[in-house]
């Protein structure tokens, strides 16, 4: 599906402005949507949207379909009359998210949310509905979550085998004896999606569109893989993982990056005529506009590395059907409006994927001051069919980098912009945002963070560090920052 030159904005939505200690799907959610329409933006891209499992990270996944309980909104709660008092008021910190104080908040008001829900009879029968056409999905990771919450600090391989190989009499028994915190479990999808449904509708009446993403891995302890583990390289005894997923050493990484997640049992997948990966497109196509799948190079060649390794030095390239794949992708479900993210040391052949399904990939300005004038992050390089990127969520913001650029990339900078000074710190976000505005390249995406000029302590991850990651929120946008990016938008015919 061709893109129309245009650009929009990164920013996840628990980055948003929020009283309850996490940004939400509620009011402020909806005055962004506001200020997307006025600067003159196109799109609104997030973070993977489903439930946060290990170091709170959206690539961690209790599962790949689900909702994020935690960015359902208590202010629309309370609209629809489901909080019913104020000892839920609290005061959290403005400028980050602290996942201690705001997963147990969040629980405990989902819980009284649900137990007035009951005794509301539409909304149960909306419920009953909702649980009925999600039931594909939504039984299993409902079932998860609750056997999830009753075997703490532990994987599901490491729960009674019965439960572990899914035997049906334990799940019958399962389902009886948690049959509350499962209906909790289902109610809080129900509120998940009715919330980010309505702001869609929103943000897609004011010609807004929402680019959403599908990370490559799935979390080992999820729903997923405890439901379908024929899909997955586990341990045929005692289902924990025996290969796991990751890339090699490289120039950032001596020792590589070992994620932990298991790699897809490829063989299985193409018998089966690759039906996990259709129903999760296909699912996904129903919250977002556009998927920018993650690590796309996955599809065409993947590092495996063998159970009990500490590090991803002794593993091994091996191919994967990716060309298949998205050939029956394209014949089940159309030429869907794909992304791809093909950024690190790629061969010729994920490229030529790329281009035989006419996905647009990435360029990253921050990327392109180091070498020389053959970097393909300069935008004098750039193809039409092409998304460029000051930054992204997983490299520090613009002004970040600057300030820790090496004299190298100080001077090709300006020798690119044609400077004969140095620029004022503040001043060079806007500069590359202003390059990537008026690029060839199809879509400009820009994270909120060099919009608003902040240093890297407004970083959102820094890959291979377990904790603090995923945390920064903005306050508000100053004013003038609309017109200023509306100026640019139009300027250069986005």
């Amino acid at each position: 599906m061709p893109l129309p030159r245009s650009s929009g904005i990164l920013l996840h939505p628990t980055s948003l402005p929020s009283p309850y200690g996490i940004g939400d799907l509620g009011t402020s959610a909806y005055h962004f949507i506001d200020f997307l329409e006025q600067s003159g933006q196109r799109f609104w891209q997030v973070l993977p949207l489903t439930p946060t499992g290990y170091g709170n990270s959206p690539y961690m996944s209790f599962s790949a379909i689900a909702g994020n309980p935690l960015l359902i909104s208590p202010e629309l709660l309370r609209q629809d009359g489901l909080i019913t008092t104020d000892r839920f008021d609290r005061s959290f910190p403005q400028d980050v998210v602290d996942f201690d104080q705001v997963i147990p908040y969040k629980r405990e008001l989902l819980a009284h949310a649900y137990s007035n829900a009951l005794t509301q009879e539409s909304l149960q029968k909306n419920l009953e509905e909702f649980c009925e056409e999600q039931a594909a999905w939504l039984d299993d990771y409902a079932l998860f979550m609750a056997l999830a919450e009753a075997h703490p600090h532990q994987s599901w391989h490491q729960w009674e085998e019965s439960l572990a190989r899914r035997d049906p009499q334990a799940l019958a028994a399962a389902r009886e004896k948690h049959s509350d915190t499962i209906g909790l479990h289902q109610f809080q999808q129900y509120c998940f999606f009715k919330q980010w449904h309505n702001l869609r509708t929103y943000a897609n009446d004011r010609n807004i569109e929402i680019i959403g993403d599908i990370p490559i891995y799935v979390s080992h302890h999820s729903a997923d893989v405890w439901a379908h583990p024929q899909n997955f390289a586990l341990d045929p005894d005692t289902f924990s993982v025996a290969l796991m997923a990751g890339v090699p050493p490289d120039y950032f990484s001596a020792t590589g990056q070992l994620w932990g997640n298991p790699i897809y049992n490829w063989e299985y997948m193409e018998q089966d005529n690759f039906s996990w990966w259709l129903d999760r497109f296909e699912r996904l196509t129903k919250l977002v506009d556009w998927i920018r799948i993650d690590h796309f190079r996955g599809f065409d060649t993947y590092w495996q590395v063998p159970a009990g390794e500490t590090t991803a030095i002794n593993g091994e390239w091996r191919e994967a059907p990716g060309e298949k794949f998205f050939q029956v992708l394209q014949e089940k479900l159309g030429n869907l409006p794909i992304l791809a993210e093909d950024l690190g040391e790629i061969r010729p052949e994920v490229t030529i994927l790329r281009e035989k399904f006419h996905f647009p990939g990435m360029r990253v300005l921050v990327f392109g001051f180091g070498g020389d004038s053959h970097n393909p992050h300069l935008p004098h390089h750039y193809p039409e069919n092409a998304i460029v990127y000051t930054g992204t969520h997983d490299n520090d913001t613009v002004l970040g980098w600057w300030l820790k650029a090496s004299s190298h990339e100080r001077s090709r900078l300006m020798d690119y912009f044609g400077l004969s000074h140095p620029p004022l710190a503040e001043d060079v976000p806007w500069l590359l945002i202003r390059s990537g505005l008026a690029s060839v390249a199809k879509l400009c995406i820009v994270p909120l963070q060099d919009v608003l000029g902040l240093d890297n302590s407004a970083r959102m991850n820094r890959p291979g560090l377990g904790a603090g990651n995923w945390s920064w929120r903005y306050s508000h946008i100053p004013e003038g920052i609309p017109d200023k990016l509306r100026h640019l938008t139009h300027l250069y015919s986005r």
